[in-house]
């Protein structure tokens, strides 16, 4: 048996600005994770069960557009394989789907890994990450590429539209708490209305994206230096900015409201917005009131993690 784990991930700066050519940060959420089993089989074929999507089929049954299915045959293909072996591959994730939380990257990354590593030739960081990034192509069509990157180097990643994406290191770690407001919202309605907030003053929502990018910009010298109050400081204000965006919800405010309330050094919505996630910086010392406080405020589902 071959078994291989990836964690989710979570946007900490940049949301929007990002699709305006401005850097974007995304870190590692440890506590939820893929976890995929490559087992021998009796069976003839390659196997998947996958109970959170309701999974059960072989292989050459699935069409190629499922991400699951597409991943296996990529590996396959790598390897340069091509009788399939039987196998069983068994995928479990305690990630939400649609939660903005990186689920279907680490699906990817966790099968990619433990397949690879069943057929005798595990997979170098890089080519895991580039399978995944394929991957990612059929779950989103034109991806960033932050997700497959920060779930697979599992480091925070340092993203500008269109340019490599930098990995980078934490000096001091952090803790943070995520608060899931249990409402799906569309990135794509999101980012349109966005769109139509920059088509209408082009001048000023330049500027603000500027402002948002040296936020960023900050953020990570924050993290590589260890200044967790500075970084706090920088969450509360990138989220005004998405305020002034339309991207927040009452829900979302009441989260972040209530996590600040509970000693938080700062707090922020994380993602597209009008739903989903908020984030919340707190002292290690504090998770379990600001946590209690999140679900006393509406929160469907709360992570506490730990980045570096």
């Amino acid at each position: 048996m071959n078994r291989a784990c990836a964690p989710g991930k979570i946007i900490l700066f940049g949301e929007h600005a990002v699709v305006y050519g401005r850097p974007a940060l995304a870190v590692p959420v440890m506590q939820v994770q893929a976890e995929v089993e490559v087992l021998d089989s009796d069976l003839s074929g390659v196997w998947i069960e996958a109970p959170a999507v309701d999974l059960h089929a072989e292989l050459s049954t699935l069409p190629p557009t499922l991400p699951i299915a597409s991943v296996i045959r990529s590996v396959f293909q790598h390897l340069n394989i091509s009788r399939f072996p039987p196998l069983i591959v068994r995928v479990n994730s305690s990630i939400p789907v649609a939660s903005g939380l990186g689920s279907g990257a680490a699906v990817s990354v966790a099968l990619i890994r433990a397949l690879s590593a069943a057929l005798g030739h595990p997979l170098p960081d890089e080519k895991v990450n580039a399978l995944a990034y394929e991957a990612e192509k059929l779950y989103h069509g034109t991806p960033s590429g932050i997700d497959n990157t920060v779930i697979t180097y599992a480091r925070p990643v340092y993203f500008v539209k269109n340019q490599p994406i930098e990995t980078f290191r934490v000096k001091e770690p952090f803790t943070l708490v995520i608060g899931d407001t249990g409402i799906s919202a569309s990135t794509k309605e999101s980012v349109g209305a966005v769109r139509k907030l920059w088509e209408a003053n082009p001048p000023y929502w330049e500027k603000v994206f500027d402002e948002i990018g040296r936020i960023v910009q900050q953020a990570r010298q924050a993290v590589e230096l260890g200044e967790v109050q500075l970084l706090g400081a920088l969450m509360d204000a990138n989220h005004a900015f998405l305020q002034e965006m339309g991207v927040s919800s009452p829900e979302l405010e009441r989260l972040v409201l209530a996590a600040r309330s509970a000693g938080a050094l700062g707090a922020k919505l994380s993602g597209s917005g009008r739903g989903g996630n908020m984030i919340a910086l707190i002292r290690p010392d504090g998770q379990e009131q600001a946590a209690a406080a999140l679900r006393t405020a509406g929160a469907r589902n709360v992570i506490v993690t730990q980045v570096g």
